[in-house]
């Protein structure tokens, strides 16, 4: 057996240990304090024997080193290991935020449940289970929590406790998937302890006071499954820079809607919804232009049926096509035809019927290609290869 020592004491970074066993480049150890990865944190780095270690896992109770070399060291040799002192430093710091921040969780979420989580190089996610929608305003709240209870510096403790006494205690937090095989083949559980704020089954590394692990900054929030809202964070100097680069976004936006940070979001809610004002006020404005375009359409009369004929610019097809719709039904005429005025023009047709829209529109595709169609009384075609007035004239005859 070869259980990391790791969890008990995250604060050893060098260590002598005896080789116990050899398999190419996989190594295993009498003991060891590098932290092989599971339950949501990365394996730790560093060295073995003068050899890189790439990678450390668990192969049921015993932890295995797998090395960038195949070591010159033999069964039996003691041998000296260094485990990377900035990333060990990191994750148990990241590794207590995610406890702070469910501790935060139990603040202001109802029926919290813990989903999971995981540690990268640039963030770290932990996974809510809850029945509270959390929304922006629950992001600014977990963050100004997790904060304060840095700043609180709470001790954070670890100890092995009697299963049965672990599922009694309704404040112990655990992940059921992670944990069912804990549950079921060990006496013991390990419980994490931030004083007065969160208890969790867990079997990481973890700093001795929240003090430690510096500023936390929330960058956002997803859904990875049913039930389940996922947290995003950074922890140290990616929080530092989050926040730097939030903090300068800040700024410009005030700078350019011409007030300060303090009034930035009041300012930025008026500025919206006098852009909403003129927006609508511009597409009445776009419809009453586009319904006197098509009022001054040219009048044709073709087989005893009226057909109104023009051209239109600066319209998209859906909205010709309604307006188009709306003047056939307010007229005198039969058909309206409006040809768009680009390179490639669409062309809208709405009928009373007595003309088939459909047909016109084939009519004019077979002739100048483009494609399109529609029913008897409206139908839209594009692409066409000629100009507005090519087609305009085509009509006419």
């Amino acid at each position: 057996m070869s259980l990391s020592l790791a969890p008990e004491s995250p604060e050893v970074r060098a260590f002598e240990s005896t080789v116990a066993s050899i398999d190419g480049r996989s190594v295993v150890l009498d003991e060891t304090y590098f932290y092989p990865e599971g339950g949501g944190q990365p394996a730790d780095r560093g060295v073995l024997g003068g050899v890189e270690v790439e990678h450390v896992r668990s192969e049921g109770e015993t932890v295995v080193h797998d090395l960038a070399a195949a070591p010159e060291f033999a069964v039996g040799d003691e041998v000296t290991g260094v485990v990377d002192d900035d990333f060990r430093t990191y994750c148990m710091r990241a590794h207590t935020a995610s406890h702070v921040l469910y501790g935060a969780g139990r603040h202001i979420f109802d029926d919290l449940g813990y989903g999971g989580f995981d540690i990268s190089a640039e963030k770290v996610r932990v996974d809510f289970e809850t029945t509270t929608e959390v929304d922006d305003d629950a992001l600014v709240e977990l963050e100004r929590l997790v904060n304060r209870a840095v700043w609180d510096a709470r001790e954070v403790s670890w100890d092995e406790i009697p299963v049965p006494e672990a599922r009694s205690r309704d404040e112990i937090a655990f992940n059921v998937k992670t944990e069912e095989g804990v549950f079921a083949d060990a006496d013991e559980v390990r419980v994490v302890t931030i004083e007065g704020w969160d208890w969790g089954a867990c079997g990481g590394t973890h700093v001795s006071n929240t003090i430690e692990i510096g500023p936390v900054e929330v960058l956002g929030r997803s859904n990875p499954g049913e039930g389940l809202t996922r947290v995003e964070f950074a922890v140290g100097p990616s929080a530092v820079d989050h926040r730097a680069e939030v903090q300068t976004a800040a700024y410009e936006a005030a700078r350019a809607l011409g007030t300060n940070l303090e009034s930035l979001g009041e300012t930025a809610v008026d500025v919206v919804a006098a852009r909403d004002e003129l927006e609508s006020e511009l597409a009445d404005l776009k419809t009453e232009v586009l319904g006197a375009r098509l009022a001054s359409f040219e009048t044709v009369e073709r087989d005893g049926v009226t057909w109104k004929l023009g051209s239109v610019s600066g319209f998209g097809a859906n909205e010709v096509g309604e307006a188009a719709k709306e003047a056939r039904d307010e007229s005198e005429a039969d058909v309206f035809v409006a040809v768009d005025e680009s390179n490639a023009p669409f062309l809208v047709v709405a009928s009373t019927g007595d003309v088939a829209a459909g047909d016109i529109v084939s009519e004019v595709t077979d002739e100048f290609g483009g494609g399109g169609g529609g029913g008897p009384t409206f139908a839209q075609g594009g692409g066409l290869g000629a100009s507005a007035e090519e087609v305009l004239a085509y009509l006419r005859e």
